[in-house]
């Protein structure tokens, strides 16, 4: 199953100095926005056993990023798509790369292997 997010708000970034408040309604949006996408996408309950996350990310522009802050950014991200597969993402066995470069910027995130 594959599963593509939008670029992650900038002030997700563990570099971002923001308001806890702020911050709290960003985490919060982004988190049930994975959600709502990963049910559209057909995320079932997962069966027992770790759970395989490839993640691509395709920047918005040729800027060089840190993969570390990216990672960190799509926290909100992999819990929603966690409690739509209601399994602790402590289950999550991730893999990361750097895809092509597409304005306005996503992420995909293929679940349990190849699809």
């Amino acid at each position: 199953m594959r599963v593509t997010l939008p670029w992650p708000d900038s002030r997700l970034s563990p570099n971002a100095r923001l308001h806890w408040r702020a911050k709290a309604k960003l985490v919060k949006s982004a988190r049930s926005a994975a959600f709502f996408l990963a049910k559209a996408a057909g995320a079932a309950a997962s069966p027992a056993g770790p759970v395989p996350l490839a993640i691509t990310f395709h920047a918005p522009d040729k800027r060089r990023r840190d993969m570390d802050n990216a990672i960190a950014a799509m926290k909100p991200q992999l819990d929603g798509i966690a409690d739509a597969l209601r399994v602790d993402d402590n289950r999550f066995r991730l893999s990361f790369a750097w895809g092509e470069p597409a304005a306005p910027g996503r992420v995909e995130i293929t679940i349990g292997g190849a699809s």
